[in-house]
């Protein structure tokens, strides 16, 4: 038996969702404390297909802290509460991915300074106009969501969002001059057929969301393939791969494409 073969098999069934609930929350995980760093590596790179559900349970707490907090403030100061308590769960993973993107992208030329200004932990104009807007929005959109589909819209938007991830992870190959992180121990090992099984996991979720909202949820779902083109493309001619603020970006940009497909449709 190889070596890869021998720590597959030291893996319990139940590691690589715990690992994905650690990988994209700060929700203390029990059982996990004996792990190699090599298991923990492989554990991760088999954690990928559960990460929509992992988005879904972010999603739930959210949903569920804004609804409490709209009986007792206006929907604004809920959705602000909301998303700082999600900020907090999920220790701002993927808003620090999008200004650390937008940064980037913004004042990078090629890949070398691209990369150089996406692994600078200071903040610059474009990453915090970015972020401002990239949160600005989805505040705004969960303000104007009418009522009856704010719960549904929230799960449904934070799966679809690291489904979008997962997606980027299998079509995208880590930058050449990545040096480890998510996109270069977990990205190298990600294919169509995990893309195929996080759906699955996802069905539920997305599948429920479809049947009570099919017209959003195509408009959704074509809104990502456009921008899974368009962003394989900006990839690969800027970077010649991802990166694990890449991934984030693509994440957070999902949460906002179902939005926004929601609201287009039903309206406020």
């Amino acid at each position: 038996m190889t070596a890869t073969g021998e720590i597959t098999k030291s893996l319990k069934w139940w590691m690589p969702p715990l690992l994905a609930v650690q990988f994209l929350t700060r929700i203390p995980v029990p059982g996990l404390n004996g792990l190699t760093a090599e298991q923990a590596r492989h554990g991760l790179s088999r954690s990928v297909v559960w990460f929509p559900l992992v988005g879904a349970l972010v999603g739930l707490i959210t949903a569920a802290v804004l609804v409490a907090g709209a009986h007792i403030w206006p929907r604004a100061i809920a959705v602000i509460i909301a998303l700082a308590i999600e900020a907090r769960l999920t220790g701002a993973f993927h808003e620090d991915a999008v200004a650390d993107f937008c940064d980037a992208f913004g004042g990078g030329h090629d890949p070398k300074s691209t990369q150089r200004i996406m692994k600078d932990s200071r903040i610059g104009s474009y990453g915090a106009l970015g972020l401002f807007l990239a949160v600005g929005l989805r505040a705004a959109l969960l303000i104007a969501l009418p009522q009856e589909v704010i719960i549904i819209a929230i799960i449904a938007s934070a799966c679809f969002g690291r489904m979008l991830a997962v997606a980027v992870m299998a079509l995208v190959a880590p930058a050449v001059t990545q040096e480890g992180g998510l996109a270069k121990d977990v990205g190298n090992r990600t294919n169509v057929k995990d893309l195929i099984r996080a759906s699955l996991i996802a069905g539920p979720v997305i599948g429920l969301f479809a049947y009570w909202h099919i017209v959003p949820a195509l408009l959704a779902l074509a809104g990502a393939a456009l921008f899974l083109f368009w962003f394989r493309a900006l990839l690969l001619r800027r970077l010649g791969g991802s990166t694990g603020d890449c991934l984030g970006f693509a994440a957070y940009a999902g949460q906002l494409i179902l939005l926004l497909a929601v609201l287009a449709i039903v309206g406020p």
